[in-house]
């Protein structure tokens, strides 16, 4: 990750979200997590600006996130009135989650296989 103002992904990172993301992940959700993996917190506004993502965008992966057991949210309140400010850490170290996503994509490649051997022996009886 590259450092200008604020950290940006760089060549290396992007290439992990397009594997990441040619292995059926969201592009936000990938991009989000290479960003929030390389910091020990950050704001919702520094992955927008680190990752090129719309605040929407990064508010989704972000759930998905919490949601998979991979980030956790915490808000820090700003003086006077508004809404607080979502601080976000990673709760798993990214392979620790490349394992867990690698699971679940060999669970889906058994399925299929399974799938096309049933069908491939229903197929048989229409000969």
């Amino acid at each position: 990750m590259k450092r200008k103002r604020s950290f940006v992904l760089d060549e290396k990172d992007e290439r992990a979200v397009e594997l990441f993301t040619d292995l059926g992940m969201p592009r936000n959700l990938a991009k989000t997590l290479m960003f929030i993996s390389q910091v020990d917190e950050c704001k919702s506004a520094e992955v927008e600006q680190g990752a090129d993502l719309r605040q929407p965008e990064v508010s989704v992966a972000m759930q998905e996130m919490r949601r998979r057991g991979w980030a956790e949210k915490r808000d820090l309140k700003k003086k006077g009135k508004g809404r607080p400010v979502h601080i976000y850490t990673l709760t798993k170290k990214l392979p620790e989650i490349l394992n867990t996503f690698e699971q679940e994509k060999m669970k889906q490649v058994e399925t299929i296989r399974k799938d096309l051997t049933d069908l491939q022996g229903m197929i048989k009886e229409y000969k």
